[in-house]
């Protein structure tokens, strides 16, 4: 079986096979932690590393480790990488660590991360398993900050509110209100808001993946020659 490119699996992860938009794992703390952009972000990125991690690890000893234990290997893999992730963020953003709570350790438990470690990278060798799971890991998390900062901007009236938790003091000035103190969108930041603003983005995507599709048939359809003619005989000929 032929390696997959390297471009196919960036546009995979980014975009084709989305694991928040197409695959619709890992929902949990995409409803959950988005109800700003530095929860998002912090998330997000948090995810993306134990998906680089998780996949290379894998790779690595996918011909090590045998069929009948490679599951129970795998959850094993990824809760060393979680809490590697754990120890970082107590490390060096402490604040942004206690804000999202139980949801960096259920990671471990997160589908995208044993998915792609069962599908891909136990398949594929190092560098496209690692490649594999930092486009997955950004695209999920491209979601997740584009979800937070929605959410953020109608139910509280603020972008990059708070980044100083993930970035430090120099962070501390990074907070907009494009509306000023006007009165907001309540809903948005409550948990039916999450599920409204996902299904928004989900439609979105399919809308966009609608019309590329429509136009690159179009772009494949058989046209006339340039300067023919159609013509109408009518009558008799003798």
């Amino acid at each position: 079986m032929s390696e997959p490119r390297i471009g196919e699996i960036a546009l995979n992860g980014l975009w084709k096979n989305n694991p928040a938009l197409v695959q619709l794992l890992g929902l949990c703390p995409l409803l959950a932690v988005s109800g700003s952009v530095v929860n998002a972000l912090g998330m997000g990125l948090a995810t993306a590393l134990v998906l680089m991690g998780t996949n290379t690890l894998v790779s690595m000893v996918r011909h090590v480790v045998p069929d009948t234990i490679r599951l129970p290997a795998f959850v094993l893999i990824i809760a060393g990488a979680v809490t590697l992730v754990e120890l970082l963020m107590q490390a060096y953003a402490y604040g942004l660590y206690e804000v999202l709570g139980i949801f960096l350790p259920l990671i471990t438990t997160n589908c995208v991360v044993l998915g792609r470690a069962e599908a891909f990278a136990s398949k594929n060798p190092v560098p496209l398993a690692a490649l594999e799971g930092l486009m997955m890991g950004l695209g999920f998390s491209a979601v997740l900050v584009v979800l937070g900062a929605l959410r953020e901007l109608l139910g509280n009236g603020t972008l990059f509110a708070d980044m100083q938790l993930l970035f430090g003091p120099m962070a501390a000035g990074w907070e907009v209100r494009p509306f000023g103190e006007q009165r907001h969108f309540l809903l948005a930041v409550l948990p039916p808001g999450a599920f409204l603003f996902t299904g928004l983005l989900i439609a979105l995507k399919n809308g966009i993946d609608t019309q590329l599709k429509a136009r690159a048939e179009a772009a494949r359809a058989p046209q006339a020659p340039a300067g023919s003619k159609r013509v109408r005989v009518t009558g008799h000929i003798s």
